[in-house]
């Protein structure tokens, strides 16, 4: 094995990145070989960032990467045998202080310190992911895009995965987290050949199907209640397993076909329970709820073991803010903003192509490792970009900057506030009378 499909990758992004794509190249390497930085600047005195430390925000200021091309290059490195499997969430990039940046939002973003309330104040983005590998951290990105402050996560969500969706090979399976397991997301995503696999809530209200029409009055839509937190309204389940597993001990799963949300009543979804129990059966934590969407589930054996590759998009979070120093800059608009955003997908592909030819290099305090992770791959790049070499042109140079004009008046920038979201709720027909 060669690092030829490396470079054809990096060479296919070059072609494809738009204005400033030399800039843009030097500053993804710089990302890459650098481990810790304490200001946006600081990545121009990396060695593979051949130009002064002004190019860093031009290139961001300039540069426009396509997204959807970017998108497409990307699953064109997945291979087609395999089952594709994705995962989607949302998270904040918190900027409390920058008043003056247009779309600020409140965001939910988890605090360490106990009755905190979990809000921050800055910009959210969606991501969609393709989950490679059944155990580990890897999750590759196809769309990592800004929620604006006219959209919400679940619309957001919906619109990425129908675009992948149009754009992949074969059926996928998609995960998704508790915010996303309601009928909202069940009705908007119901077209999109995709299959879906979402944890709900413990508090969740579902509906078994409703009974045979006997012909008189209205048929009913509903069938019995489901409340998830209540054992009493539970019926026999269509299906249960029990299971002993070498890392999570004794596991009881058990199925309910053909229940749905109140909202989403012509849309039917499979209700999954996992629980961890002792050796006498009983439960040891807070079971697990999932509801299965789509057209063929797979076997309780695996469907159980499935939903846990999820995780890997939250590790893919916080590998991005702390080691590609995702936010660190204080990019003053939207659009920049996004732009920077766009090259943590190019990054993160870069890396996972690269996992198999670099060589574990940790640093002293690290345990050598058999199979690396995105951060002990990044550690070792600086030999992978020695040896491959980079298709961004050298800089030209040039004279400089005449600077700001003498005499010329300054304006402060607008101030921007808040824009607090509301959802919009359905106003109750009054009848009225005769």
């Amino acid at each position: 094995m060669t690092l030829d499909k490396l470079k054809q990758f990096r060479t296919g992004i070059y072609t494809i990145l738009g204005k400033a794509k030399d800039a843009l190249f030097d500053l993804m390497d710089a990302v890459l070989v650098t481990r810790s930085v304490y200001s946006f600047a600081e990545l121009s005195v990396s060695p593979v960032f051949r130009r002064k430390w002004s190019s860093t925000y031009e290139a961001i200021q300039d540069g426009e990467p396509p997204r959807t091309e970017l998108m497409k290059l990307y699953i064109k490195q997945q291979s087609v045998r395999e089952q594709i499997v994705l995962a989607g969430d949302h998270t904040a990039w918190a900027r409390p202080d920058a008043r003056t940046l247009r779309e600020r939002t409140f965001e939910h973003q988890a605090h360490p310190m106990s009755g905190a309330k979990p809000v921050t104040i800055g910009q959210g983005y969606s991501t969609i992911a393709i989950i490679p590998e059944t155990e580990g951290s890897w999750a590759l990105p196809l769309l990592h895009e800004r929620i604006t402050s006219f959209e919400n996560p679940i619309q957001k969500a919906a619109a990425q995965l129908k675009l992948v969706c149009e754009n992949l090979p074969t059926r996928p399976i998609s995960l998704w987290d508790a915010e996303y397991g309601c009928a909202s997301f069940v009705k908007q995503t119901a077209d999109i050949a995709a299959d879906k696999l979402m944890r709900v809530r413990s508090n969740r209200l579902l509906y078994g199907a409703p009974p045979v029409y006997r012909g008189h009055g209205r048929p009913r839509i509903h069938g019995d209640k489901f409340k998830v937190n209540d054992s009493t309204t539970w019926w026999t389940p269509d299906q249960s397993l029990e299971i002993n597993d070498s890392k999570m001990g004794q596991m009881c799963i058990r199925l309910w076909c053909n229940l749905h949300f109140q909202q989403s009543a012509k849309h039917s979804m499979n209700l999954i329970q996992i629980q961890r129990t002792d050796e006498l059966g009983e439960a040891k934590t807070k079971p697990l709820w999932l509801v299965w969407v789509g057209v063929e589930m797979p076997a309780l054996s695996q469907l159980w073991r499935l939903y846990f590759r999820r995780f890997a998009i939250d590790h893919w979070y916080r590998f991005a803010k702390q080691r590609l120093h995702w936010t660190l800059p204080n990019l003053s608009t939207p659009e920049q903003c996004e732009r920077w955003s766009d090259l943590l997908p190019l990054m993160t592909w870069q890396l996972w192509l690269a996992r198999d030819f670099v060589t574990d290099n940790p640093l002293p305090w690290q345990k050598p490792k058999p199979k690396l992770s995105p951060g002990r791959v990044a550690q070792a790049m600086g030999e992978i970009f020695a040896a491959i070499g980079t298709p961004a042109v050298p800089p030209k140079p040039r004279g400089k900057s005449p600077g700001w004009t003498e005499g010329q008046t300054r304006t402060r920038r607008i101030r921007y506030p808040t824009v607090k979201k509301s959802t919009a709720k359905q106003k109750k027909q009054v009848p009225q009378s005769a």
